[in-house]
């Protein structure tokens, strides 16, 4: 026959050791655990068994401890204390908080969340840097490498062990330079112009622009830049156009007009998503779902449609 093991213990036979102790009977034991007399009286076989002691002795119609049970029970109390500290969800404060957290996002992104994130950040949590890597579509490695905790993105993920929340919807809206033109009120007026727009490094485009092109909408592109932020220059004192997301008027493109782009009556330009990205290894991590709260936070208070 084995030897008994240690490892045999469990926290049902902690419980039923403290209640059988308290309760002061198999009988109200089995009662207050919810199970059957038997129940009981096997899983105090089972302990005895591991612990090499009686446990409980009759006592004239009841039962009564033995020494070792009694020094056993403070023992049991202060494993299932353990216990239940460890299946507890990690508490923390974030103005204990040290280190850094990484969000990559593109310039919009960056312009609209990201400061007024910082804010909040720093009033709860001074101890917490915020680094903040650019990006134009951000591929999933960068979750899964761990080189950040969260990425801001247009495209939701394609993959189980990415989450996402999506956090709002842009629209896209024809942009141009109100003292030297007006906003183009066809679709003639608005083929008419030069337009400008984005290309990124990798020589993809905007949805928009491709999603326009499916649609047999072919513009004069007569220049692109790299990211949002080139935009302005090829805009302001020209007659040119940009079609690109409304909220890019809160910073990059401010003090220009914006208008809806003049499509057909069939035809309405693609919503604009914003996801919120991160890796299932940090779904239950309270650092981070606190940090995540507080980028939904950003966005509801920070995204005004025009």
């Amino acid at each position: 026959m084995s030897e008994p093991d240690h490892l045999d213990l469990d926290g049902r036979l902690l419980q039923l050791l403290v209640t059988v102790l308290d309760s002061g009977s198999v009988t109200a034991a089995a009662q207050r655990l919810g199970v059957t007399q038997s129940a009981v009286s096997h899983g105090l076989d089972r302990l005895r068994a591991i612990v090499g002691d009686a446990l409980f002795v009759k006592a004239g119609r009841g039962i009564a401890p033995t020494e070792r049970a009694r020094a056993l029970a403070g023992q049991a109390r202060e494993l299932l204390a353990g216990l239940q500290r460890f299946a507890e969800p990690a508490r923390f404060d974030p103005a204990s908080l040290r280190g850094e957290i990484t969000i990559a996002a593109n310039e919009l992104q960056c312009h609209l969340l990201l400061p007024p994130l910082l804010l909040r950040l720093r009033e709860a949590a001074p101890g917490l840097l915020l680094r903040i890597l650019p990006s134009r579509v951000p591929g999933l490695e960068l979750l899964r490498d761990d080189d950040c905790q969260l990425v801001i993105s247009p495209r939701p993920p394609d993959s189980r062990d990415v989450k996402q929340k999506r956090l709002f919807a842009d629209r896209y809206r024809v942009w141009f330079d109100a003292a030297q033109r007006e906003a183009p009120a066809t679709l003639a007026d608005y083929l008419a112009a030069d337009h400008v727009s984005v290309r990124y490094e990798d020589r993809r485009r905007l949805d928009i622009d491709a999603w326009l092109h499916q649609q047999g909408i072919e513009r004069r592109l007569v220049v692109t830049v790299p990211g949002f932020s080139g935009i302005a220059p090829f805009l302001r004192g020209t007659a040119r156009l940009a079609t690109l997301p409304s909220l890019l008027g809160t910073e990059l493109l401010r003090g220009f007009a914006q208008a809806d782009v003049p499509l057909p009556a069939s035809l309405q330009t693609p919503p604009l998503p914003m996801y919120l990205l991160w890796h299932r290894r940090h779904q239950d991590d309270p650092v981070q779902q606190w940090v995540r709260a507080e980028v939904e936070a950003v966005a509801l208070s920070a995204v005004r449609l025009p």
